[in-house]
């Protein structure tokens, strides 16, 4: 989910750089027979480009904060613990490089033209978000253990349901789930403690039918 948008972020922020390049410079668009400064309607154009990013932005911000909300609740799970402490700096990692890149179209926005605000204002909105984020979540990083699901909250949310699994396996530090129609889905083996793996994987085996879900787990 997270690479997913920050691959739309990507797709969205390299136009608009671009787009503030010709604007900032004033450089020659032959197609519309103007240059960058002399374009008309930029401003709506930026307004348009910054709710894009917005938009992609808070989408996920929604989903952190919710997920980190819902893990919170531990009378709701049957095993719920803290991530690691690898993968909780991890998490302090990319989320300071997401708040740096995110300062960094700031700063080149605002040295490229002024008519890029609402564009300045929207990157500065997710910046400040992943910041806070990180800030006040530091010690709520869980992961969760339902009758019916497992919940990775953390910089990512990660929603693995137990309905319809047929097999669990673990190859190269990362747990698959593997369901009907080949579908597949996988979240990092270190999210968890190596303290508390076997006692993660003992309640994951109570809450399956071994004699419907192959379980390969080695100790």
């Amino acid at each position: 989910m997270n690479s997913f948008i920050n691959l739309l972020l990507l797709v969205v922020s390299l136009p608009t750089l671009l787009f503030s390049v010709f604007v900032g410079f004033d450089l020659p668009i032959d197609f519309f027979h103007t240059t960058g400064g002399r374009l008309p309607y930029s401003e709506e154009v930026y307004i348009i480009l910054g709710l894009l990013i917005l938009i992609i932005g808070l989408r996920r911000s929604i989903r952190r904060w919710m997920g980190v909300q819902m893990v919170k609740q531990q009378s709701k799970f049957v095993w719920n613990n803290p991530i690691s402490s690898e993968r909780k700096r991890r998490v302090y990692v990319y989320n300071g490089l997401e708040a740096l890149v995110f300062v960094s179209l700031i700063i080149a926005h605002v040295f490229l033209t002024q008519k890029a605000y609402f564009v300045v204002l929207a990157y500065s909105i997710l910046a400040i978000d992943a910041i806070i984020f990180v800030l006040l979540n530091q010690k709520a990083f869980r992961v969760g253990l339902s009758s019916k699901a497992i919940l990775v909250a953390d910089r990512e949310i990660i929603l693995i349901y137990l309905n319809g699994l047929r097999k669990v396996s673990i190859s190269q530090q990362t747990i698959y789930f593997d369901y009907i129609k080949d579908l597949q889905l996988s979240f990092p083996l270190d999210c968890i403690a190596t303290s508390q793996k076997e006692s993660f994987f003992n309640s994951l085996q109570a809450q399956i039918d071994r004699d419907k879900v192959l379980f390969q787990y080695t100790k």
